[in-house]
């Protein structure tokens, strides 16, 4: 493996560390009214254009990260945008501890 995949598998993994944190405060908290819908609507778009960017290119540093990405980001959208009664349903199912 040469150093620029190496550079990007690490910025790959920091990437996809910093949105887990904000699903995962969504799950425990239920609470998506501080977010933004525009900004994450942009943000599925973009994470799935780096998505055909990587394919195009056969970059799996550019591929995975924006899969789990897009996952993570199209996942607090879709909290974002459901009823409250789904939104707890969806939380439920994720954690039932909460």
């Amino acid at each position: 493996m040469n150093a620029a995949a190496i550079v990007g598998y690490i910025a790959a993994a920091l990437s996809v560390t910093a949105f887990a944190p904000q699903a995962w405060k969504i799950i425990k908290t239920r609470d998506t009214s501080g977010l933004a819908t525009p900004m994450w609507i942009l943000e599925v778009c973009a994470f799935a254009t780096w998505i055909v960017y990587g394919v195009l290119l056969g970059e799996w540093p550019i591929i995975i990260p924006n899969v789990l990405c897009f996952l993570i980001a199209a996942f607090i959208l879709m909290m974002k945008l459901v009823p409250h009664q789904t939104r707890e349903k969806i939380a439920d199912a994720v954690d039932p501890a909460a």
